[in-house]
């Protein structure tokens, strides 16, 4: 699929520095398959921008939700890990779902509330399945510790390592949102990574325009203070990137 271009109708004009292009790519969730063909769109797209007399840096930013819900969310993290983009600078950012991951490995007593946000579809794709009668037998430690055996070190080390947050430009990068009235340097993990309603409602300017996912849209949405990009991929099949070079929008879907 070609790029499609949209409108940003803002007051004041937006951009990213010149030479540099982003692509901030949405909630994944699992679905490896989706991902492939985001990805295969990028290298075209960055390939093509090779052939321009003018060099270009790329950016590729994941806004975080890689697991949970989809069922193949160990494999999504081997591709992140195994085919990054080529000729791009990469910025990973942790989303809700990787916290409460991060929180069940430490803390068998999160796991209900981790299965209720989709975090069963995470341990089958690990080889640990809840139906398992022997979790009915000895319960969350034992869930947790089976899932503490199948979870590769450089996963988790890639959990651990992930940003909360990233600028280029004019633009702000988070899983969430933001907290109105915080600066952004100053804002939470917490907020960063699970903010809804307060930042949904603000018609505030936050300093730079913010580009987030965790909440999903019908299609990617641009805002005077912010643009949302999670198609919810899980569900609908249409994963979603938006792709930023000076003033211009574009999206690439599969």
């Amino acid at each position: 699929m070609p790029l499609i271009s949209i409108q940003d109708n803002s007051p004041i004009a937006f951009v990213v520095p010149d030479g540099f292009r982003v692509y901030a790519i949405g909630d994944m969730h699992g679905r490896v398959d989706l991902l492939r063909k985001l990805q295969a769109m990028i290298r075209a797209d960055v390939l093509e921008k090779r052939t321009s007399a003018v060099p270009t840096r790329n950016i590729v930013i994941y806004l975080g939700d890689y697991v949970d819900r989809g069922d193949r969310c160990q494999e999504l993290i081997d591709l992140v890990l195994d085919d990054p983009i080529e000729g791009a600078t990469t910025f990973h950012l942790r989303g809700n779902h990787e916290q409460k991951v991060l929180d069940f490995l430490q803390d068998a007593e999160t796991g209900p509330e981790w299965i209720f946000w989709g975090g069963d579809a995470t341990l089958r794709s690990y080889g640990v399945d809840i139906e398992d009668p022997r979790f009915g037998q000895e319960g969350w430690p034992w869930l947790q510790e089976e899932f503490r055996k199948r979870f590769p070190v450089r996963h988790l080390s890639f959990l651990e390592n992930q940003q909360f947050s990233h600028i280029v430009g004019d633009y702000f990068f988070t899983h969430a949102g933001v907290k109105p009235g915080i600066p952004l340097l100053e804002q939470s993990p917490k907020d960063l990574m699970w903010i809804r309603k307060e930042f949904l409602n603000s018609d505030l300017d936050f300093g730079k325009k913010v580009v987030h996912g965790h909440t999903i849209v019908d299609d990617v949405t641009v805002l005077p203070n912010r643009i949302a990009i999670d198609t919810g991929a899980w569900r609908t099949n249409k994963l979603s990137c938006l792709v930023l070079e000076q003033d211009n929008l574009h999206v690439l879907q599969t």
